[in-house]
């Protein structure tokens, strides 16, 4: 096996700490934060893979050999069953210096904050896949305030049951039955999930084979008993979930797929239509994402084809936009703070991205994004290296003064 490639890039601003950072689970790289440089390996993948554990093993032991100094630190994410915080948890006693765990969202603010060299508090929005929460539920459409070793959960996006766990991630169709469920709906899953307006002439991502009436009677009665039904405020699982009412992707064949045809969709409609007008009550409903649902709901239900499925993704992206940016700038306003920083891979989205971005930039407040442009977990190690790089800082400064 060849060496794992590490890539020196310099901050604008120098790490108050020399520390060694194990990355999250999926897209996983690791970082040795040194001073004003980071080293950081390649991306070796899902460390459920295990070629990509070993290629985790052999960067993490590259990265100790070129440290100009002693590491102090070992970060990791707070997932404890994570194979990178295994690895944390070894190095850091061979070393015996701190292991730090730093909760998943936080971490991806926290590297806007290395990269853009940010003075002081900022409002982040985190939106991805999933990532641990303090409380120990699946975090994943998170509004913070954070400023270095601490953030405040201050918002998120509605709770979405998983039926089936991870299973849900991979189709759908199972978030579109949560999704009924959170309405109030649950007895119509099957009609809708198994029914005919599933079966229009319509052009489906992914798998397109259908979902059956005892398939989806199973998930109605796991929902209804509320088992094997985690929650999660994730955004991707929302996207998931409208993707699955409007019949645009039921099985997902890889990762991201509903929600990237979901864009695409919205791309093209809004390439020939205006923006749809927001009406008052879903706007003052901010991430209350409810009457938002009911609306594409009842565009599909009054549907007679499938050109409902792009003006309802462009309804969908234009108000999600909306009530994310309004929620950032109410939390500015209120804690005095003049940035902004997006981090998660839902940030991939251009148009979610674009047009979170001008509400936040009218509302005279600054966008920070990334260096670089992937912003999900491939970035992550650096934002765990800095939050624990400044904790070590606070800790520091507390023992001088005592």
């Amino acid at each position: 096996m060849n060496p794992p490639l590490l890539q020196e890039r310099r901050l604008p601003i120098t790490a108050p700490a020399c520390v060694l950072a194990c990355g999250a689970w999926l897209k996983n790289t690791a970082c040795l934060l040194d001073g004003n440089t980071v080293w950081q390996s390649s991306i070796h993948g899902d460390l459920g893979i295990p070629e990509n554990r070993s290629a985790l093993v052999e960067s993490l032991s590259r990265l100790r050999g070129i440290s100009s100094r002693p590491i102090q630190a070992v970060a990791h994410d707070l997932h404890p069953d994570f194979f990178s915080t295994e690895m944390a948890l070894r190095i850091a006693r061979e070393l015996n210096v701190p292991a730090i765990g730093v909760q998943h969202h936080h971490a991806h603010i926290a590297r806007v904050q290395a990269e853009r060299a940010v003075d002081g508090p900022l409002i982040g929005l985190a939106l991805d896949g999933v990532g641990l929460g303090t409380d120990r539920t699946a975090w994943g459409g998170e509004l913070l305030w954070v400023n270095g070793a601490h953030f405040e959960r201050l918002a998120h996006l509605p709770s979405l049951h998983l039926p089936g766990g991870d299973a849900a991630a991979r189709e759908p169709w199972r978030m579109a039955a949560a999704l009924l469920h959170r309405l109030g709906r649950t007895e119509e899953i099957p009609i809708h999930i198994a029914g005919s307006r599933f079966r229009l002439q319509c052009p489906i991502i992914g798998s397109s084979d259908a979902v059956t009436e005892i398939a989806a009677r199973t998930i109605r009665d796991m929902l209804k008993r509320n088992l094997n039904c985690t929650s999660t405020t994730s955004a991707g699982r929302w996207f998931d979930a409208v993707a699955g009412v409007l019949g645009v992707c039921l099985w997902q064949t890889h990762e991201a797929q509903a929600a990237m045809a979901l864009e695409s969709l919205a791309t093209d409609w809004l390439s020939c239509h205006p923006e749809p007008v927001l009406d008052d009550e879903i706007v003052s409903a901010g991430l209350n994402l409810d009457i938002l649902m009911k609306r594409l709901l009842e565009m599909m239900e009054g549907a007679v084809d499938c050109g409902f499925q792009a003006e309802g993704a462009a309804l969908f992206h234009g108000a999600l936009a909306n009530a994310l940016a309004n929620a950032a700038i109410e939390a500015a306003n209120e804690h005095n703070v003049s940035a902004v920083a997006l981090g998660g891979g839902c940030f991939m989205n251009r148009l979610l991205r674009q047009k979170i971005t001008q509400v936040v930039s009218d509302a005279g407040l600054e966008v920070l994004t990334p260096v670089e442009l992937n912003v999900g977990d491939a970035g992550l190690a650096l934002g765990q290296a800095w939050v624990a790089a400044s904790l070590l800082q606070e800790t520091k400064a507390v023992e001088h003064v005592s």
